[in-house]
């Protein structure tokens, strides 16, 4: 079996009994050997249909008669696929995403159902002739924007009270969008130039990223990663640019003490590393070990010495109190700002769950802060937009820790906050969406 749409199907399956998507994806992968042309495909078929369920539902609600409706889950899957390929892939002709979608109802036990199946995506084409939007949307902007752009209300209206509408549904727009990859050159070992070069010889495009002077973001399909000139090597790293951003604004320097208390899977550790010139001492923390393993292993290809992992839960190290110059929290988050590159985090997170992380946010930050000296920089860090897990952290941290102050940072090309801290908006940075502050610990707060 290696049609594309069916191995699409089949993850899909797994989706909707609550398996994660890239999980899904990856196992189908493992199990079929497919060329680049179909794989992509099928990736595109997966997260597209993840992506966008909700509006996928609300046009099946909306057209499919109540009867149709109550029909078996995998029906449901099958519209989807074909939906998601009439709406949203230009590059595949209406009949054949048709008649596809038809031989898939055929091959997976509904046979009987393929003349809806062929009926219902027919009526949607016809409705596409006579209008641009055949949904009906509602009035309410929370729930129009939910509808057209597949996201939950609580998100919407999270984006909506720091955004307005017109800038909430460009961010809708971003977040839907088929994510790019950014490498981080590993100065120690190349030159950003010297990779560019590599890359051009090999037939790949690449771009420089303004302002960060390691990052180059690929620009035409790969393959596999690992494949690329230079991996092996370890001349560079996959890092997205805002990423890149956290490791300069904790500006680590050479023959410090640094500390990144979340660090798997290790990307920020290494750029750390790689800014200090591998000279000094890194402690590495993270309660999972399997994800150190994997922070360990980009140690070893980058071939830098300076790292010292630490399993465990970092506020139960007491080993580490006034030791460290600098402290890195990348703290666990909802994720808010990454959900072009994790199809199904906007369905997974919660009011719920965003309050629980804020939680845990406020308690790392309270106790790593006793691991800077006197004098020492923390900054705080995270991949979400979501102020309670940002803003209302730092403030309330600020609030019961008088000895540590906000510094301004210098990135004169982002439009950074009055209080100091960044937040960078995917829509506006063409970069995944993330928050960070730098703080420092007064030099009298023995």
């Amino acid at each position: 079996m290696t049609n594309p749409r069916q191995l699409a199907f089949t993850a899909l399956k797994e989706v909707h009994k609550g398996a994660y998507a890239d999980v899904a994806l990856d196992r189908v992968l493992q199990k079929f050997k497919l060329p680049d042309n179909d794989r992509r495909l099928m990736t595109e078929l997966v997260y597209g249909c993840v992506r966008r369920q909700s509006t996928l539902d609300a046009i099946i609600d909306q057209l499919a008669t109540k009867k149709s409706q109550q029909q078996p889950p995998d029906l449901r899957t099958i519209l989807h696929l074909g939906l998601y390929q009439l709406r949203y892939q230009e590059k595949i002709p209406d009949s054949a995403a048709v008649n596809t979608t038809v031989e898939l109802a055929k091959a997976n036990g509904i046979s009987g159902l393929t003349g809806f199946v062929n009926g219902f995506l027919r009526q949607y084409l016809r409705l596409l002739e006579t209008s641009s939007e055949p949904l009906q949307l509602p009035e309410n902007p929370v729930e129009r924007l939910g509808i057209l752009h597949s996201f939950p209300d609580w998100i919407i209206g999270v984006w909506l009270s720091q955004l307005g509408f017109e800038e909430t549904e460009k961010l809708c727009q971003w977040m839907n969008q088929t994510p790019t990859i950014d490498l981080r050159v590993n100065i120690l070992k190349s030159d950003i130039e010297k990779v560019e070069s590599i890359f051009k010889d090999a037939g790949i495009l690449v771009s420089k990223i303004p302002h960060l002077p390691q990052a180059l973001r690929l620009i035409s399909s790969t393959g596999g990663i690992q494949n690329l000139p230079g991996f092996k090597d370890g001349w560079w790293c996959v890092q997205d640019s805002s990423a890149q951003l956290v490791g300069h604004l904790l500006d680590p320097q050479p023959g410090e003490v640094v500390i990144d208390v979340c660090a798997a899977p290790g990307g920020k550790t290494t750029h750390i590393a790689e800014l200090m010139g591998d000279n000094g001492k890194i402690y590495a923390c993270d309660k999972t070990a399997s994800r150190l393993r994997k922070l360990t292993e980009n140690s070893k290809r980058l071939n830098l010495q300076s790292i010292e992992v630490c399993t465990g839960d970092s506020r139960n190290f007491t080993q580490f109190h006034n030791i460290a110059d600098r402290v890195l929290l990348d703290a666990p988050c909802s994720g808010l700002g990454t959900m072009h590159r994790h199809a199904d985090a906007r369905w997974r997170q919660t009011p719920a769950s965003v309050k629980e992380l804020s939680q845990l946010q406020k308690e790392l930050l309270s106790h790593t802060a006793d691991f800077v000296k006197p004098g020492g920089v923390l900054v705080y860090a995270t991949c979400t937009l979501h102020p309670a897990e940002n803003e209302e952290v730092i403030a309330e941290f600020l609030a019961t820790h008088p000895h540590w102050q906000i510094e301004h940072p210098s990135f004169d090309f982002l439009d950074i906050s009055t209080p100091g801290w960044l937040k960078v908006w995917p829509h506006q940075q063409n970069m995944d969406g993330f928050f960070m502050v730098r703080l420092r610990k007064t030099k009298d707060s023995e």
